[in-house]
């Protein structure tokens, strides 16, 4: 039997519909709901008397047992309730009575509110259509919110809040989906006018109400927030970072470091170094792991080199291991104890206290390895000259020492002659085919095709010889440039200033040698004792 029973005027905080008097059911539903209606009012006025008892009972049970409690008889239903933390809410669930000609009547349920004082935020509604599915359907009803309150809102002062893309860095995915840790970074690394943080407004406080009708006080709550500094500028919303750089927290503080100091050394704890500034690396960089800077790098222990660049210069207090396949350029100087077995190229000079052994070293500047420096095995190109204590051994791998010459345009030249050869390699097998072309229609279509394609690539020819003429003409770049040794120079080394060079034949001893540009050759000079 789908019907509701209204018995009074809700008080104020209760949510649903206002109750239908009897005259608008008589007008809606016709004078046989309305005799039904008065049966079901007159029978629902013995459910109250009979079960004031037990919902008086209930309320007693709530008190003792805590914020969940049991009630229902066959007769009246079941009901299991549970209220939330402070009696927030009040939760239900409903199991119809046990004789399907018993119903759950709405002023037992409002009778058991008002034991339970549940008088604000009540769900009139949802409980309504939770008690006529019981009736109707003769099946429970479950997760019915009958009372809601009004949490409290805190007040909070205005405060910076940290950009959330700066709280952490992802964690790169690499081939198949995994995490290559070496491109991974604990550093937070910020960009010039990057936001650093944001400015949350204050949120005035308000009171909040459970559903007994408490008042719930609002806390005053002073935020953790950030403040700008070193580095950094505010306005009215935003936290900026001045330059590039560390971003770096303490005190809740903001600040933004032009320099990267790393602790420990370089491995999987650090992952690969990308820094916009100076880098400073108190232990050992592991081989395997790369570092970028947009200034100087120190490291004050040995650096296993695979791939590094430093836009300033390099300073090392141990010594460079390059593995043979490591590449490490510099924009300025570089100073270490030893280069082993790596490509390293140097805008300025090079400063080496011990050896440089089997490695390509290129620099704009000088080899400067004082007099106890030893070259063995290796290839140097000093635009400004060698100063070191010895060059190879007579047993050894040759070195070769080129001076005078700019190591850039070298390269450039390279490029122009690898050029080159692929184009006559070309022109060889386009000749030889025009040559074997057959003399019919389709040969003679072959042979204008190629003709075409040789055309070509002798113009392309041309144009890249002029450009190889142009740099061999800027290639030599200082003929002053001296290589000063103060020990040996085993035999088998090659020596060049200007392109003009020699094969050392047997062992000179402290010499220094020199171009003669009226003679277009070098030479030794013995050093005095």
């Amino acid at each position: 039997m789908n019907c509701r029973i209204y018995s009074r005027k809700r008080s104020r905080g209760e949510e649903g519909a206002s109750p239908s008097a009897p005259w608008n059911i008589l007008a809606k539903t016709g004078f046989f709901a309305y005799i039904l209606w008065r049966g079901v009012r007159v029978s629902s006025m013995e459910v109250r008397k009979s079960s004031s008892s037990a919902v008086i009972s209930l309320a007693k049970e709530a008190e003792i047992q805590g914020s969940s409690v049991s009630l229902g008889d066959p007769k009246n239903g079941f009901f299991s309730l549970s209220f939330t933390a402070n009696d927030m809410e009040l939760w239900a669930g409903i199991s119809p009575p046990d004789s399907s000609k018993d119903i759950i009547t709405e002023i037992y349920v409002e009778d058991m509110l008002d034991k339970l004082n549940v008088i604000y935020g009540v769900k009139w509604d949802a409980i309504y259509d939770a008690i006529n599915t019981c009736n109707l359907d003769r099946k429970p009803v479950r997760n019915v919110l009958m009372a809601r309150g009004d949490p409290a809102v805190n007040d909070e002062a205005e405060y910076f809040e940290l950009n959330p893309a700066l709280a952490s860095a992802p964690k790169p995915a690499g081939e198949n989906g995994r995490i290559d840790y070496k491109d991974y970074t604990p550093f937070v690394i910020v960009k010039q006018n990057q936001v650093l943080a944001r400015r949350r407004p204050r949120i005035g406080g308000r009171e909040g109400k459970n559903v007994h009708g408490d008042s719930i006080p609002y806390r005053i709550i002073v935020a953790q927030g950030y403040f700008s500094g070193e580095n950094t500028r505010v306005d009215d919303r935003y936290i900026y970072s001045d330059i590039h750089g560390q971003l770096v927290e303490s005190k809740r503080v903001l600040s933004v470091q032009n320099t990267l100091v790393i602790k420990s050394g370089v491995s999987y704890t650090t992952g690969n170094i990308v820094f916009p500034g100076d880098v400073i690396i108190n232990g050992p960089v592991s081989d395997g792991f790369k570092i970028y800077s947009g200034g100087s790098v120190t490291i004050k222990q040995t650096f296993d080199v695979t791939d590094a660049v430093a836009k300033k210069n390099l300073t090392v207090a141990g010594g460079i291991i390059g593995r043979g396949r490591a590449l490490l350029k510099v924009g300025d100087t570089v100073k270490t104890k030893f280069i082993n077995n790596c490509r390293l190229a140097c805008r300025n000079s090079v400063y080496v206290t011990k050896e440089i052994i089997r490695s390509n070293v290129y620099t704009m500047g000088v080899v400067d390895m004082a007099e106890r420096g030893i070259i063995l095995g290796s290839s140097i190109y000093a635009m400004h000259g060698v100063r070191a204590k010895g060059i190879g051994t007579k047993s050894g791998k040759v070195s070769r020492i080129h001076c005078g010459i700019d190591f850039t345009i070298v390269q450039e030249k390279e490029k122009y002659i690898e050029h080159l050869k692929r184009i006559a390699v070309m022109l060889n097998q386009m000749r030889y085919d025009y040559d074997k072309a057959s003399d019919t229609e389709d040969g003679r279509a072959e042979r204008l095709r190629l003709k075409a394609g040789i055309a070509k690539f002798e113009k392309e020819q041309a144009k890249i010889s002029a450009g190889l003429s142009e740099v061999l003409g800027r290639i030599n770049s200082d003929e002053n440039a001296v290589i000063e040794i103060s020990g040996n120079i085993a035999p088998g080394t090659f020596l060049e200033i200007c392109q003009v060079g020699f094969v050392v034949t047997e062992t000179l001893h402290k010499v220094r040698v020199t171009l003669d540009t009226f003679l277009g050759k070098l030479v030794p000079q013995r050093m005095e004792e």
